[in-house]
């Protein structure tokens, strides 16, 4: 038997970055999300984010990841769709692994979430994650 776990730091944001999660029930759809998570085996450490996005640092075990992101962005979109019909997630994810030695960090940047917008849009953000993780990208495909 192996003895594995990833760490992931997933950013998402919602159909055409509106601002669609409302203050009300985020918390409930993180709770609904960090769901999803456990149900597929894996522990949800620290979710967070804005109105037009969400922020999720989980720990994985060994999986066909393109399917968990289905499962995850599907089931909360449903689940979402209950308290905005308008509701649905952008097509694409950025998704990041994070050594041990990071987390942290990333628990805090994920916590810090509404006090780092206040400085920063969801854009400029993106972009400089993927810029930090060496992931190329056209910024005319960025946000489809």
């Amino acid at each position: 038997m192996s003895h594995t776990h990833f760490l992931y730091h997933i950013v998402f944001g919602t159909k055409d970055r509106f601002p669609l999660i409302d203050a009300s029930w985020e918390n409930e759809l993180y709770r609904y999300l960090a769901g999803i998570i456990k149900g597929q085996g894996g522990e949800a450490i620290e979710i967070n984010g804005m109105p037009e996005h969400v922020h999720v640092f989980a720990r994985l075990q060994p999986c066909d990841f393109p399917a968990f992101m289905r499962e995850l962005k599907a089931g909360s979109s449903k689940w979402a769709k209950k308290h905005n019909p308008k509701f649905a997630w952008q097509r694409r994810y950025g998704a990041f692994t994070v050594s041990e030695s990071a987390a942290d960090a990333v628990r805090e940047y994920i916590r810090e979430q509404k006090e780092r917008h206040a400085k920063r849009t969801f854009e400029e953000e993106y972009a400089g994650l993927l810029r930090n993780h060496k992931v190329a990208f056209d910024e005319k495909y960025l946000w489809d």
